[in-house]
């Protein structure tokens, strides 16, 4: 995570962060990494945990509530019906893109509220493989989620500090730790189009070995969607001054 921030330079002195806190185990990573870093990273900066209920029944909270009072970091849970909306009102045949930006739009909005000047988002190096052949195979361009994104109607910085961690070793530290994180109530878990993506590349890796690995090499050499990092480690100094603006946030494809 430290590489990360700063090869991308994504935190500044004086930051306040909202981390985006679902409860699985990307999230909780994220949050508590940043909570050992704020300790000990050569800048200053302050955690804002927000969990989005989407209005579900049966979802305990309780696990990140936890981890943030032992964190001591200030936990906010913001109360949406967005679950009514996509399933119930819509009735969203593949609500994924849809749950995703109404859950990105509420917790940016509660990041605002909150003071906060930028919002961590805890996608992983799978996230950002799958997204880049997502949008190759389905949208035919050469696209990926940017590891930090200037949204200019919200005048706030997305960061993603988890982009050189796999999933497996997220789930390690889940695993090692013994954390509880927070089942999803999501009807269509498991049944989306990056599921099947994420097959398809096990296939391919088990036929050549690591092609996540060099797909995540293209993508940084090729700089494409602010991926460029900001230097060689041994000629960076500290994580200050944040990479070019960027008009939006990408919705991605799910």
């Amino acid at each position: 995570m430290r590489r990360a921030i700063e090869d991308y330079k994504m935190i500044n002195d004086g930051d306040k962060i909202a981390v985006g806190v679902t409860g699985g185990k990307d999230s909780l990573v994220l949050l508590m990494g940043l909570g050992r870093l704020r300790d000990f990273l050569p800048v200053r900066f302050d955690i804002e945990a927000i969990t989005i209920d989407m209005g579900l029944d049966n979802t305990d909270f309780s696990p990140i509530q936890e981890i943030c009072e032992n964190l001591r970091i200030n936990w906010t849970l913001e109360k949406t019906v967005i679950g009514k909306i996509v399933f119930d009102i819509r009735k969203e045949q593949n609500p994924c893109s849809m749950c995703a930006n109404l859950r990105r739009g509420a917790l940016n909005n509660a990041a605002v509220r909150l003071g906060c000047n930028k919002t961590a988002l805890g996608h992983n190096n799978d996230d950002v493989v799958e997204t880049f052949m997502l949008s190759l195979l389905l949208e035919g361009r050469v696209h990926t989620f940017s590891p930090v994104t200037w949204l200019d109607r919200k005048q706030i910085h997305v960061i993603r500090p988890l982009i050189y961690i796999e999933e497996r070793e997220i789930k390690g530290v889940i695993n090692r730790y013994g954390i509880t994180t927070v089942n999803s109530q999501c009807t269509v878990a498991g049944k989306t189009k990056r599921y099947s993506i994420r097959e398809l590349l096990r296939e391919l890796t088990n036929e050549y070995g690591d092609v996540k690995g060099r797909i995540f090499g293209a993508i940084t050499r090729s700089g494409i969607d602010g991926w460029k990092p900001a230097g060689s480690r041994d000629s960076r100094k500290s994580c200050m001054d944040l990479p070019n603006k960027q008009d939006k946030e990408p919705s991605g494809t799910n």
